[in-house]
């Protein structure tokens, strides 16, 4: 069975600073036409980070579009002269955290929600963990705060619906793995 949708015409709703909203028209399989709405979103990091005693770093920020408080892990947008996202990852870690890393293992790449978004994210973890005495600023509009938790604090956040992201519950599941593999 053919399953490509073949774009008709797009219209560009909305062009922001992260992301564009566009409305297409498409034709289907089997000929039929529809409407898609489509969030094009520039790609970003995340950083699954442990430290020394065996704790994932998160942030904790308040998410307008769910109106709540959320932990995270540190993540952010790809920069037009980022030559990859590892790049990105590492500048977005010092920012968020205060912190840079010694080791840098690349996790797995996804996008985010592919049913109506095209947002790439590459995940990367980030051991070897020391506070900097003058890190890169945090963006004007970050408010964060710096958590630690052990792997069933995290757990624990998760179930009561704070640590709820996919990125970071997606963490949850690689820090499982992780610690399956070490037994």
């Amino acid at each position: 069975m053919k399953f490509e949708e073949r774009i008709n015409q797009v219209q560009t709703i909305h062009d922001g600073v992260i992301t564009e909203y566009q409305l297409a028209e498409v034709t289907l399989p089997n000929g039929k036409k529809a409407q898609r709405e489509i969030v094009r979103h520039h790609d970003a990091a995340a950083i699954i980070a442990f430290t020394e005693d065996g704790k994932i770093i998160l942030v904790r920020q308040y998410r307008v579009a769910i109106g709540q408080t959320t932990l995270e892990l540190p993540a952010g947008l790809k920069d037009p002269e980022d030559k990859d996202t590892l790049v990105t990852a590492k500048r977005e870690f010092e920012e968020e955290t205060g912190m840079q890393a010694k080791e840098w293992k690349h996790v797995t790449s996804m996008y985010s929600s592919p049913g109506f978004t095209d947002e790439y994210l590459e995940i990367y973890e980030a051991r070897g963990l020391k506070k900097i005495d003058h890190p890169l600023a945090q963006d004007e509009d970050e408010f964060l705060e710096l958590v630690t938790l052990t792997y069933e604090e995290a757990v624990e956040a998760h179930l009561k619906g704070e640590l709820c992201d996919a990125k970071t519950v997606f963490a949850l599941f690689y820090w499982d793995l992780e610690k399956l593999k070490s037994e």
